[in-house]
């Protein structure tokens, strides 16, 4: 639950410095509800559609040798701004993919800072041992 919680907030930080930083992408009303809301939908659709598309497009992320997770965390910010069409704002899928890769830069920055990664790491290390044991 603490790790969901940091996810989230770090999404916001994430959505919030995206929009303060490319002028192409805006929320509208420039408050913490409107960038929490945000957020959830952004990490919802990150943790249920993400993984299918990266599925469906593992010929593509592969032959470019990765560069088209960028264009995936692109769609993805796409996808959330088509949601939620009077808070989250993206002029062209160029701010999209520009945006997404701002926001991907960001949240392995944070997940760093706030020991997401980390805890991960522990728990895949913890299953790992007890498999052995």
């Amino acid at each position: 639950m603490r790790n969901l919680i940091l996810r989230w907030v770090a999404y916001g930080i994430a959505i919030a410095l995206v929009a303060w930083l490319l002028p192409g992408i805006e929320i509208v009303n420039d408050d913490l509800g409107t960038v929490a809301v945000i957020a959830l939908v952004f990490g919802v659709l990150s943790a249920l559609v993400k993984p299918v598309v990266k599925l469906l497009t593992c010929p593509l992320i592969i032959l470019s040798m990765g560069l088209f997770l960028l264009v995936i965390n692109g769609l993805m910010l796409q996808l959330t701004a088509s949601l939620l069409p009077d808070r989250l704002v993206i002029d062209n899928f160029g701010w999209a993919i520009l945006g997404g890769i701002v926001m991907g830069i960001v949240g392995v920055v944070l997940e760093s800072v706030l020991g997401l990664r980390d805890d991960e790491d522990n728990e895949r290390e913890r299953r790992r041992q007890s498999r052995w044991d």
